[in-house]
């Protein structure tokens, strides 16, 4: 019998367009019992086009224009997961994911909207930027403004846009105002006799004068038929050459859409029903421009994606709870405001038109109004439970974090096994010296080492997950020098029917595996269980990497040694951010790729450069890591200004947010000895717990710059020095200087 709050079914959202964005912030409003619920983007951060052509004049901040999925995700309570889908196979009902397992569904909603027609051209692939996927297009334009920003003088750079629809008119435009000071030349080239087709008389002459107004060159019946390194090649025979170019042209459809054996439309895209699911399996929905309603087929255009949300939402609950769907009925003419770069708009609907400063203040406020929808998540919400729909307020206490930052504090820590070792002196490790892996006992000249880690869940994503968790393992073995010969595995699921736990099980061990295949670690076996919650973790055994058997431990650190801290610190604050909903969905990927970074390297190269002491920072944050590492004569000085961090880190100290483990871990700030005056929010960092943190090392002031330069150039861009070790004071414990 499954537990009242057992996962029952996985819908699965691919694509974090318009439709799905709505979809997501409904169905968490009114969420269905037993309901799993999974978002599918390549990126943490998906565009509203409205916005696209402001973000490029500068009117507008990418923050502004950009809806944070994985922190809208995080309020939802809906699984993130930052990849991208090549494969669809409706009768395994299974994604296909680059470089990680396919996902399974119960259900599947497909909402990633379209691409530039660019095969259809020789060379475009080759030589444009498309504008779709915006993250391409906003990279792309991000160098041109470096480069625009280093040419020589006199020298002059020529743009052109390949298109002629209202996107590539809003593009041209919005490049033309933000470089209105810069040496360029913008072309639209455009192969129909007239641009903005479908558009009213009135509303294309407010685009035509805006176009001459900002010296946008506009060449008409010239259609591209083949692209080479900076050339055009027209079909009238004439030539044009260029320094960048970008393909704003008609719509196409991801092939795997098509390639899935589903119905599509003849450009591709997949064929749906007027309530929004495939004609041939009502598994799968579909809706903005990757989807054709075959009764009411309309231009591939946001605002359509924007009213289907509604029905698409209301027909995946009616879906999963066998009750009635709902048709969705799109409008034959939609409203169409174009912006024309300087903070002027044209409109267009029928015969209406209209252009000025006050059709641009229209649109800002209509664009403005959707996005709030997306920043301003409410408070509180209601959550299923048991069935039922309770709405739960938002308390002052926080939540207990995830990873390392759910460690029990090293006071209580210490106390018990002090306690204990007095009642089992040879059985019971010694409080704060024990090292990151304890030997096993009889096993010869060639010691194994073992070390144990569990961690509570830290990021949704099932396969990264796991693939933290095995790192973080695999790190207390590299820390003490040895390389992992195999690993158990400890895992508790959250209760779920047999299909979800099979799901939850694969992803989890497939991440793990990824990351022990790589370093050469056979998972010999573990133990699985269910429970309320999620928890992941290895022991893991290791042999030294040394030929000569020498081990890497915490003690040992030499008078004059230098510390250097090979990854960056604030992955405890940062999660906390994020599971209070503050944080920005770029530095929560950013700390998740650090995490992923293997200790590995490190490890070998601090024993080819002699280190003397080493351990890894994780859950007692770096000042208590590095308080372990102070022997009897031994005391240290960190410099505040040198420590790496991870972006976004200080900004939420200095908001007062913190990891609820932080304040055992501020304890040891009575080991701490101020010199001079310091910033208290960056002093905050050294109590923040890590997950998978870096290496700490002690290696004499003589090879500090041989290895610097060999991590650096290796897998830790941001190592640094960070202090030194002196001379033990009068005081009877270690104490740490920082200034």
């Amino acid at each position: 019998m499954l537990a009242p709050t057992a996962i029952a079914r996985d819908l699965v959202l691919v694509g974090g367009g318009h439709s799905h964005a709505l979809v997501l912030r409904m169905l968490a409003m009114r969420p269905v019992a037993g309901l799993r619920i999974t978002l599918i983007s390549p990126a943490s951060h998906t565009p509203y086009s409205g916005m696209l052509p402001g973000l490029v004049a500068g009117h507008y901040r990418f923050e502004q224009t950009h809806i944070d999925l994985a922190r809208l995700c995080q309020w939802a309570g809906v699984r993130f997961i930052a990849g991208e889908v090549t494969a669809l196979d409706p009768q395994a009902r299974r994604l296909s994911l680059v470089g990680r397992p396919d996902i399974e569904y119960d259900l599947v909603s497909i909402d990633i909207g379209s691409q530039p027609e660019l095969d259809p051209v020789p060379g475009a692939r080759a030589h444009a930027v498309p504008v779709k996927p915006v993250a391409g297009l906003w990279q792309r334009w991000q160098d041109l403004l470096q480069r625009l920003a280093v040419l020589p003088p006199g020298t002059r750079q020529r743009i052109a846009v390949v298109g002629g629809g209202a996107g590539s008119v809003e593009l041209a435009l919005a490049m033309a105002h933000r470089l209105e000071h810069n040496p360029v030349d913008i072309e639209l080239w455009c192969g129909a006799p007239e641009i903005l087709q479908g558009y009213n008389s009135g509303a294309r002459k407010g685009v035509m004068a805006a176009l001459a107004r900002h010296g946008v060159a506009l060449e008409l019946d010239a259609r591209v038929v083949r692209v080479e390194a900076n050339r055009l090649l027209l079909a009238d025979g004439r030539q044009a050459s260029f320094d960048e170019l970008f393909w704003c042209t008609g719509a196409a459809a991801a092939p795997w859409i098509a390639a899935s054996g589903l119905p599509v439309d003849e450009r591709g895209f997949l064929a749906v029903t007027d309530s929004l699911h495939s004609v041939a399996d009502a598994r799968v929905f579909g809706a903005g421009d990757i989807a054709t309603q075959l009764n009411h087929p309309r231009p591939k255009a946001g605002v359509y994606a924007v009213r289907q949300g509604p029905v698409l939402a209301h027909n995946l609950r009616a879906a999963l709870m066998g009750k009635p769907l709902r048709e969705h009925r799109p409008q034959r003419r939609f409203l169409s405001l174009v912006s024309l770069g300087d903070r002027l708009a044209s409109a267009d609907k029928g015969p209406f038109s209209a252009t000025g400063r006050w059709v641009w203040r229209w649109k800002d406020a209509i664009d403005r109004t959707f996005m709030a929808r997306f920043e301003q998540l409410p408070a509180s919400m209601p959550q299923g439970d048991r069935g039922s729909v309770a709405e739960v307020e938002s308390g002052p206490a926080q939540q207990p974090c995830g990873g390392c930052g759910a460690k029990v504090g090293a006071d209580p820590l210490a106390r018990a096994l002090a306690e204990l070792a007095l009642e089992f002196p040879r059985h019971c490790p010694s409080p704060g010296v024990a090292d990151d892996t304890a030997a096993v006992p009889g096993s010869g000249s060639a010691a194994i080492v073992q070390s144990l880690d569990l961690l509570r869940e830290l990021v949704a994503d099932p396969w990264l997950m796991g693939r933290i968790a095995a790192n973080h393992a695999l790190s207390d073995v590299y820390a003490s020098g040895a390389r992992p010969v195999s690993a158990l595995a400890a895992i508790t699921l959250p209760f779920a029917g047999p299909a979800i736990l099979r799901r939850e099980l694969k992803q989890l061990l497939a991440g793990a595996l990824h990351e022990l295949a790589a370093a050469d670690c056979p998972l010999a076996g573990g133990h699985s269980m269910q429970g309320p919650e999620l928890t992941v973790g290895f022991v893991v055994n290791g042999i030294a990497m040394a030929g000569d058997g020498r081990l890497l431990g915490k003690r040992g650190l030499a008078i004059g040694d230098q510390l250097i801290l090979a990854k960056p610190l604030g992955t405890g604050v940062l999660f906390a951010a994020h599971m209070q909903r503050c944080a920005d969905g770029r530095h929560i990927g950013a700390a998740i790729d650090s995490m992923l970074v293997s200790n590995r390297l490190a490890a070998e190269l601090a024993l080819a450069n002699g280190a003397s002491a080493c351990t890894d920072i994780t859950g007692f944050g770096l000042l208590g890591h590095l308080l372990e590492m102070l022997g009897e004569a031994c005391d240290a000085r960190l410099q505040l200004a040198r420590l790496p961090l991870l972006d976004g880190a200080l900004a939420h100290l200095r908001q007062g947010l913190r990891s609820s483990m932080h304040p055992a871990n501020a304890g040891a700030r009575e080991g701490l000895e101020l010199t001079g005056r310091v910033d208290e929010d960056l002093l905050q960092i050294l109590f923040d717990p890590q997950t998978s943190g870096g290496l700490l090392l002690g290696v004499a002031p003589q090879r500090t710059g041989s290895l610097l330069e060999a991590l650096r150039g290796g897998d830790y861009p941001q190592a640094s020095v960070i202090g030194e070790v002196v001379a033990r004071a009068s005081s009877a414990a270690g104490r740490v200087a920082v200034g």
